[in-house]
């Protein structure tokens, strides 16, 4: 199966994205998911079919938009946002009703006798542009939404606002139109909803700020190379979205990398602090990768582009966050099932309500059917299928601008029942930048050097990553295989058919010396060990006391001998260790902590990858193994382990205020409903509290983006 991204436009609350999301599912589509904040939409299917014509067509023919290219449509060259152009068509309708509005609502002020306002005629011919407009926007989209069949909240305004008009219009036809004059009551509430969605979109809206800047894309200027027909090298200026794999590129100090590339010529100091958050420059060389976004902070660079667009570094990244926008914990699919009929149950009540003040009070028809319109316009769908996204959309941004990505948005809500975490050693709680302290070698010592070198260069574990860069050598051992296994170390064949092998003391056999970090094997035979020496991180130990703070029992769980692991955890002050472990070892001991109590991991490794996967949430640093990463449901991207406090705490806030969000949702719709239907709301009143529910909702979910946290 393959993902596909779309972006939806037209979408204005949950109750479309669940029509959306219905007819994608009919169609015979998997996984599908729906955003109705941003407009994402993501679904896997076969890679044979790629023809979306008559899916798309139906889509369309519930009055939304469909951009295939969601990147491309949503940032474009200036970061255009398509929300923007939903509020700017809002706004201009609202500005548009807004004077015919007003002076029909001249006649409800004291003291004010303008007869000529109190024709049937004047405010039928005021109206109708305020209705028609009305009906262009709510009536198009309740009628599209009830043929998806998920009815949407401008179902409930187009009943209310037609309701009031039709009796109007019928009071024409009658002696006495004065007593059913309710024209003023249909404009109004038009006019009230159109500012309301206006400035819900507007608050909502700014609950993707963080996002949106982190995904903009940003358009740079290249220097690419090209050669004519004498080979003489030109270089001429191009945008980087129009780079491709391959292409030649010229980068030089202060110039911002353009796409992800591999450097062919030159040294430079590249700052990555748009990855990992670190400001201090790296050294790069010859073969070295420089990460799109990055900057040269000084020297000059040939490269040529590794990869483009969404299958950059910083781009799978953001994925990873767009893909968690679009899932839903648990919690939002209960109020998913609530919002499928919670517009049918306002229509009954509404029904209820009429049929009830009419037969059983004597207040008459008109105050009856007043009522029930209050009911309709009241009530709302949009407050609840918000409440979870907007939160997380919120949460999600601020993660992102602290170098936090959740890329599982379901484990976020579980950082509030996290009992204990399992730390790795090397990477994790040290800076798995190693440094050799002493070697020993039975043959020449700059031949095991190479040899070294030749095999560990092979490895992305970060002792192999380290000891590669120390023992660098212009020519190394040419094998003819070269595989790593997991917690054992690599293997590899020379063209002489010699086995050669480098890893931990489980290469060795019998009661051999076990006391040193590296072993190096011939055919089986040692002939070298290695030591090496490895900082403890300088925030380990603050992390480490925040989790026992928090009541989180801090666990370590490596590789690594008991001897090295009790330094480290001693230093750190975790009771805890279980050391020596295989990857194997690892998945079957992190199972069981996990079976035992909540438990979260962090580790960086390729040997972790297996434990990551089956911790309740898995935790990986921004330079840790690629694999590492897939099989995490946070990636702290900066300072190592320094932002885990705040991953912890923003996880915890954000499902709180989902809960404050629901509770509101639920607080307004179950007293509003009442009130409206007894009598103490007019129609107009409720528009005006129904537009500033979601409002206030938002607002809520606004305040994770300065509230403080217990760290």
């Amino acid at each position: 199966m393959e993902k596909v991204h779309w972006r939806v436009d037209g979408m204005t609350c949950a109750n479309c994205a669940l029509s959306v999301h219905k007819t994608l599912e009919k169609s015979g589509l998997n996984n599908v998911s729906v955003n109705p904040i941003n407009g994402d939409v993501l679904f896997e299917d076969r890679p044979a079919q790629s023809d979306y014509k008559d899916i798309i067509k139906k889509i369309e023919g519930l009055g939304y938009k469909v951009h295939t290219n969601a990147d491309e449509t949503r940032h474009g060259h200036h970061g255009h946002s398509h929300q923007s152009d939903t509020g700017k068509g809002l706004m201009l309708r609202f500005w548009i009703t807004l004077p015919f509005t007003l002076i029909l609502m001249l006649h409800m002020i004291p003291g004010l006798h303008w007869h000529w306002l109190m024709n049937p005629w004047v405010q039928l011919g005021l109206t109708l542009p305020v209705f028609l407009i009305g009906m262009e926007y709510f009536g198009k989209s309740a009628v599209n939404s009830l043929r998806s069949g998920v009815a949407n909240m401008n179902v409930l305004i187009t009943l209310g606002a037609v309701a009031a008009f039709g009796y109007s219009v019928y009071g024409l036809t009658t002696t006495n139109p004065l007593d059913y004059m309710f024209f003023e009551t249909a404009a109004s509430i038009i006019t009230i909803v159109f500012f309301g969605n206006y400035l819900e979109d507007l608050t909502v809206r700014k609950t993707q700020k963080e996002v949106e800047q982190l995904g903009r894309q940003q358009v740079v200027m290249a220097n690419m190379i090209a050669y004519d027909g004498d080979h003489n090298e030109n270089i001429f200026p191009v945008e980087n979205i129009h780079l491709k794999v391959g292409d030649l590129i010229l980068i030089k100090s202060g110039e911002q990398v353009p796409m992800d590339c591999k450097i062919l010529w030159g040294d430079a100091e590249v700052n990555e602090a748009i990855i990992t958050g670190e400001s201090i420059p790296l050294s790069k060389s010859k073969n070295d990768d420089l990460i799109g976004g990055s900057i040269i902070a000084n020297g000059t660079v040939k490269a040529y582009v590794t990869a483009t667009g969404k299958d950059t570094v910083l781009n799978s990244m953001l994925q990873l966050v767009a893909k968690a926008q679009t899932e839903k914990p648990p919690v939002q699919k209960l109020a998913d099932k609530i919002s499928a009929v919670f517009v049918p149950a306002v229509i009954v009540i509404a029904i209820l309500t009429f049929a009830g003040n009419l037969w059983l009070s004597d207040i008459g028809f008109k105050n009856s059917l007043i009522r029930a319109i209050a009911v309709l316009v009241v009530a709302c769908p949009c407050a609840l299928g918000l409440a979870t996204p907007a939160a997380i959309a919120v949460g999600l941004g601020r993660a992102a601008k602290n170098g936090i990505l959740y890329t599982d948005i379901s484990r976020m809500e579980q950082f509030q029942h996290i009992q204990q975490i399992v730390f790795d050693k090397t990477g994790t709680l040290t800076t798995g930048k190693f440094s050799i302290s002493n070697f020993s070698t039975s043959i020449d010592a700059s031949e095991f050097k190479k040899i070294v070198y030749s095999l560990e260069k092979m490895s992305t574990h970060p002792i192999a990553k380290s000891v590669a860069e120390a023992w660098y050598v212009k020519t190394p051992v040419r094998w003819l295989s070269v595989k790593e296994e997991k917690g054992l170390g690599v293997i590899g064949k020379d063209t002489q058919n010699n086995e050669y092998a480098i890893g931990s003391h489980k290469l060795l056999t019998g009661n051999q010396d076990k006391s040193h970090q590296l072993y190096v094997l011939k055919n089986g035979d040692l002939i070298g060990w290695i030591d090496i020496t490895d900082d403890i991180r300088p925030e380990a130990k603050s992390v480490i006391d925040f989790c026992k703070v928090k009541g989180i029992t801090p666990v370590m769980l490596s590789g690594d001998t008991i001897d090295k692991c009790k330094v480290v955890a001693e230093q750190l002050g975790i009771k805890e260790v279980f050391a020596g472990q295989t990857p194997q070892q690892k998945l079957e001991k992190i199972t069981a902590l996990n079976a035992d109590k909540p438990t979260a991991m962090v580790g960086d490794g390729i040997n972790d990858a297996p434990a990551l996967a089956k911790a309740s949430i898995s935790i990986s640093l921004a330079e840790a193994s690629k694999i590492a990463i897939q099989n995490a449901s946070v990636i702290l991207t900066r300072n190592g382990l320094s932002s885990l406090p705040e991953a912890i705490m923003l996880g915890k806030e954000t499902n709180f205020t989902i809960k404050t969000n629901f509770f509101w949702a639920f607080l307004y719709n179950g007293f509003a409903i009442p009130v409206a239907a007894l009598g103490y709301l007019h129609p107009t009143m409720g528009a005006l509290i129904m537009g500033g529910s979601d409002v206030v909702l938002a607002i809520n979910s606004l305040w994770l983006r300065v509230k403080k946290l217990k760290i």
